[in-house]
């Protein structure tokens, strides 16, 4: 039986929120990948991982957002340690298209775009 449930506010007893934070804030894709082997540990809504280059990724969507207007957030490190040191590389999204994101990993100190042992992207729309 398919059908829509349409609520206003979800509560859990002590906690409530209304049903537009819950979607509005909510990521709508998210992944965790190993960029040297370009393989995928973890996601939602992605489909695949492109490697493009050296440092240079495509995460490509299960089901496209509904503009280019969407904001990525993310992260990528050197080494998949628990350690901090060494892990400088920043994460810089740079070409938005509604099927995909490209991002590339980029050496903090030199700025050379490198290879990334862990990296994380969280994709939010509206």
């Amino acid at each position: 039986m398919a059908g829509t449930l349409t609520i206003s506010t979800l509560s859990d007893g002590t906690n409530s929120t209304s049903a537009t934070n819950c979607i509005q804030g909510s990521a709508r894709a998210w992944v965790r990948f190993n960029g040297t082997a370009s393989t995928i540990t973890g996601s939602y809504n992605v489909g695949s991982l492109t490697k493009n280059g050296t440092g240079d990724y495509k995460i490509n969507f299960t089901n496209a957002m509904s503009n280019t207007n969407y904001t990525v957030t993310g992260s990528a490190k050197t080494s998949d340690n628990n350690t901090a040191g060494g892990n400088n590389n920043s994460f810089a999204p740079y070409s938005f298209l509604t099927g995909s994101v490209s991002m590339l990993s980029i050496d903090a100190g030199s700025g050379a775009v490198k290879d990334s042992a862990v990296v994380t992207a969280s994709v939010f729309s509206s």
